[in-house]
């Protein structure tokens, strides 16, 4: 049972997942600092939102930390390069709010062109304006998009029933992407250039913050108005201020500012400029779904498997077409451990086949996980496994590669004398080891495998089965491989129970038996 601490709120299906799972879990809302160190002390997880600064000071406290949750998107407040040192994984949930975020930035574009705020303002307070708050029509305008990831492909999809032009730039994005969402691929300059309305879809990084100055302000559009419901620091706020004033732009909607909360600021109170409060992740649904989604990646991790929204561990990397290879590739490294009788001070792992054009880092740090395992107490993830090799004192070498021979895709795990290969057969469903130590003998990756070398000669496989089944041991599967010179051959059966240390010790003892061990993967 792990202890996991949640310092803001979170959806109460989101607790109760965490504690189904058999998690020791803690509401620890809204404590000071000292007390939030004091609190992290034994903590096995935490989960904040965008309150919780978690920084160096923080994880130093924290010596049992696995994993680092944020319910939400932005990783603004937590320090992912020092969890990330310290073997922690770091989480989030990146699609939770992305729907919310995208119909809250197309309800302020909509609001700042026909000024449904200033009206509301001027009618509550008993003035009947109508004149004065003329707005303008999308139709025919042009929208700018600034970064087509999650939340920026979905506001082109929303707004294309509005008969507009859309501009997109996204260095990482493709122009066949962005023409499947509506969207004409350009240069950022290009793209303020020309555009009525642009709107803004980046991360807060090095690279984007204060992106949006005095200079970039130049480039707009006469007359183009800005929404920023993305990250607050992109835009630099005085300058915006200065580009409302001189009449270049004719109006801003803001829901994120560079620091927040924020109450006081030259953009409030301006008849040209439309706020609200980080409202873009704030409907019932949005906060629902974070919830629970985190509390998946947490228990995930906290399970040592592996974590699809972890971003320490280039989670992205294991696409749809990698991550049915993950448990083989753990199986097949917990097999590999128990074929060596120590651990060897360097380990290849090769990535062969349709998999293997891909980055292999993730498929190896399954294989490792499974062959560390077997000589560590403490757990091995996907963050700490090539930092827990190199403290064991053993080298990794991974690479893909085209050739997998006969099989579609393959895994390789070897050292010195000593391989295991397996793959995915049936449509890719069960997980077989096809060669063990250079033979060619195909087996499942059961439970129980059994791997006996002997000479190659007539009468070897009735005296395997005739012991076996004196013993009760009911084999399942049976492969056979021989070398090429046709002295030794090697058995893999799988049964459906262990096989007694007595019976294999019995089956060393046969003429013509050259090893027996029981290989268990539970």
């Amino acid at each position: 049972m792990a202890r996991v601490v949640i310092t803001e709120e979170l959806s109460e299906a989101g607790i109760e997942l965490l504690r189904s799972k058999g998690h020791d879990v803690t509401l620890s809302l809204g404590l000071s600092p000292h007390d939030l160190l004091r609190e992290i002390a034994d903590a096995d997880a935490l989960i904040v939102r965008s309150a919780t600064k978690v920084d160096a000071r923080l994880l130093d406290q924290a010596p049992q930390l696995q994993v680092i949750g944020r319910a939400g998107v932005g990783l603004d407040n937590v320090d992912t390069a020092t969890a990330t040192a310290r073997g922690i994984l770091v989480c989030n949930a990146p699609e939770s709010n992305v729907v919310s975020a995208a119909e809250h930035t197309v309800g302020l574009l909509l609001a700042l062109a026909r000024n449904v705020a200033q009206a509301h303002g001027a009618l509550v307070e008993g003035r009947w304006e109508r004149s004065l708050w003329t707005g303008v029509e999308l139709l025919n305008k042009t929208i700018g998009i600034v970064g087509l990831g999650r939340v920026g492909r979905l506001v082109a999809q929303r707004l294309k029933g509005f008969d507009v032009q859309i501009l997109a730039f996204d260095p990482f994005v493709s122009s066949e992407s962005a023409r499947a969402v509506n969207a004409e691929m350009v240069e950022l300059d290009h793209l303020l250039g020309r555009s009525d309305f642009v709107t803004v879809h980046l991360p807060k990084t090095a690279e984007t913050i204060g992106l949006f100055d005095s200079a970039r302000f130049a480039k707009f559009k006469p007359g183009a108005r800005l929404v920023n419901a993305a990250r607050g620091g992109v835009v630099v706020e005085d300058d915006l201020v200065d580009a409302l004033e001189s009449g270049h732009l004719a109006g801003a909607a803001l829901d994120v500012f560079d620091t927040e909360p924020k109450s006081n600021s030259p953009l409030f109170g301006r008849e040209d400029v439309l706020v609200t409060p980080h409202l873009g992740a704030s409907t019932n649904e949005a906060q629902d779904r974070a919830g629970i989604t985190i509390a998946e990646q947490v228990a995930l991790a906290l399970d040592g498997d592996f974590v699809p929204f972890a971003v320490n561990i280039a989670a992205e990397e294991a696409s749809d077409a990698l991550r049915p290879y993950l448990g083989i590739a753990e199986r097949l490294g917990a097999f590999f451990s128990g074929l060596v009788p120590d651990l060897p001070d360097e380990i290849e792992i090769k990535v062969a086949g349709e998999i293997g054009g891909y980055d292999t880092k993730i498929i190896a740090l399954a294989a490792l996980r499974g062959i560390l395992n077997q000589h560590s107490n403490d757990p091995i993830t996907f963050v700490n496994g090539f930092e827990h090799a190199a403290r064991l004192g053993v080298q990794i070498r991974d690479f893909g590669s085209q050739d997998a021979g006969e099989f579609r895709n393959l895994i390789e795990v070897r050292a010195g004398d000593h391989a295991v290969a397996g793959t995915l057969v049936r449509s890719g469903n069960e997980p077989r080891i096809v060669m063990i130590d250079d033979y060619s003998v195909e087996v499942p990756l059961s439970s129980h495998i059994l791997v006996i070398r002997n000479d190659d000669r007539p009468g070897m496989m009735g005296i395997v089965g005739t012991l076996l089944g004196k013993a009760d041991v009911n084999i399942s599967f049976m492969g056979l491989g021989r070398d090429g010179a046709g002295d030794h051959a090697l058995m893999a059966l799988a049964s459906d129970h262990p096989v007694a240390e007595d019976i294999l010790e019995t089956l060393k003892s046969e003429v013509g038996i050259q090893s027996a061990s029981l290989i268990e993967l539970g």
